[in-house]
């Protein structure tokens, strides 16, 4: 089946059964690896993407849903990206391996709260795991996206 939908801005195509997730259309079809493999089962947001402007988890998400949506990437949100630059800024990863997900879903946060408290980073990033502990510096770098 031939889904076509928008990713980062330009029309692309692929030809893989519907029900194939959308990471690994991203991953192996199309070579947007930014995206990462975490648990498989929608938990951890490692692959986490903005579908329609909503963070999604795209281990979850069959491609056929995704037929005429819009997906954003890790490769699609630009370096002058305020979370981007706070992230940088604060020296946010350790590992570096769940960041990805983590900034989709921060940069989505922010787009629905430009002012978000302790108590709603905490809530809308609780879905998203960093076995590093990096929480602290993530917090501090949306708050510092949101000023």
């Amino acid at each position: 089946m031939i889904v076509a939908f928008n990713l980062n801005g330009k029309q692309v195509s692929t030809d893989v059964a519907p029900d194939t997730p959308l990471l690994w259309v991203l991953r192996d079809t199309l070579g947007m690896t930014g995206t990462k493999f975490g648990c498989g089962k929608a938990l951890c947001g490692a692959c986490t993407v903005h579908l329609n402007g909503q963070a999604t988890r795209s281990c979850q998400t069959p491609i056929g849903v995704v037929a005429g949506q819009k997906v954003t990437t890790i490769e699609g949100i630009p370096m002058t990206h305020p979370v981007k630059k706070a992230w940088v800024a604060l020296d946010v990863p350790q590992c570096g391996y769940c960041q990805s997900g983590q900034m989709m879903s921060a940069a989505a946060l922010l787009a629905s709260n430009r002012k978000p408290t302790d108590a709603d980073i905490d809530a809308f990033m609780s879905g998203n795991i960093c076995r590093c502990g990096t929480y602290t510096r993530i917090r501090a770098a949306i708050k510092a996206a949101a000023a």
